[in-house]
């Protein structure tokens, strides 16, 4: 999803207030209020697909996954987010500031999928955020322009562990939890232009 800036500054009680009220959902950064635009009908499949392969995958297992309505707070910080999906292990941990319990804590797995107007957003200021986050094991970033996954796992001594999928005859894998996903499931649906390109034929 896009987003674009709004002006004006509250405080995060007040963006909860807001948020109740409104019929569009808007991230939360130091005051700073982000207006989230509508995606591509690409970025929608591909997030509707994960969502299902994921929940198929979770079944027996104490794991939920959750599409991009669940709200987030990074700990300790005046940041509220929603990302495309994300995947809870255990009992949900509520934010204690919004009465209304519509916000979360502890997410293990969060998974966005890449726009051209998000991309430098989602791999940079969002995921130094979602790091702070000490339930959060597994960043993943999904193309929708090419096939391509990239799975971002924490290991223990904090530092990150990078691994691509790359081709639409690949299985992705969500590590942190032992999921595998094949590429045509995360992209079926989707039409390119043209062939879709193998990223490894692009070195």
């Amino acid at each position: 999803m896009g987003l674009t800036v709004e002006k004006r500054r509250l405080s995060i009680e007040e963006y909860f207030e807001m948020e109740r009220d409104s019929d569009e959902r808007h991230e939360y950064q130091d005051g700073q209020i982000l207006a989230m635009a509508g995606g591509s009908p690409e970025q929608s499949f591909i997030i509707a697909n994960i969502v299902g392969e994921v929940r198929t995958a979770l079944k027996g297992k104490p794991c939920r996954v959750a599409e991009s309505n669940l709200r987030i707070r990074v700990p300790h910080r005046p940041h509220c987010v929603y990302p495309d999906a994300s995947i809870i292990c255990g009992p949900l941990q509520f934010d204690p500031q919004d009465d209304r319990r519509q916000t979360i804590t502890n997410p293990r797995v969060i998974i966005e999928v890449l726009s051209p107007s998000t991309e430098a957003y989602d791999r940079g200021d969002k995921f130094t955020q979602y790091r702070e986050i000490e339930s959060f094991e597994e960043y993943i970033l999904i193309s929708q322009d090419r096939p391509n996954v990239e799975s971002f796992l924490r290991q223990p001594d904090g530092a990150w562990s990078i691994l691509n999928f790359t081709g639409m005859e690949t299985t992705a894998k969500i590590r942190s939890l032992g999921i595998e996903v094949p590429m045509t499931e995360i992209y079926a649906g989707i039409e390119w232009d043209a062939p879709a390109p193998d990223a490894r034929n692009e070195r």
